[in-house]
């Protein structure tokens, strides 16, 4: 299959396009952070990432209260202050 330059050129243009489309989206999806009382709350996955820890581990420090946590619409939330919180702990002890 043959293309010459210009048709070459000119799909390259539109697949970039559509690459900076996506880049915007992107960037639309991460700035709407869900916020309470002025703080960032994290989901389970945010907080799993952050940590690197099992989603096991992370009903454990629940359980434990070790987390606060808030239910949302049937969605887990943490506060980005108590991770921090928690991180500290943990480097203390």
């Amino acid at each position: 299959m043959n293309i010459e330059r210009t048709e070459f050129i000119a799909w390259m243009e539109r697949i970039m396009e559509r690459f900076d489309l996506l880049k915007e989206q992107m960037f639309k999806n991460q700035s709407r952070f869900i916020e309470i009382d002025g703080e960032q709350l994290l989901d389970n996955q945010d907080v799993l990432q952050l940590l690197k820890i099992s989603s096991r581990s992370l009903q454990r420090y629940r359980t434990d209260k070790k987390l606060p946590y808030y239910t949302i619409s049937g969605k887990l939330y943490y506060k980005l202050s108590d991770v921090h919180q928690l991180i500290r702990e943990c480097l203390n002890s």
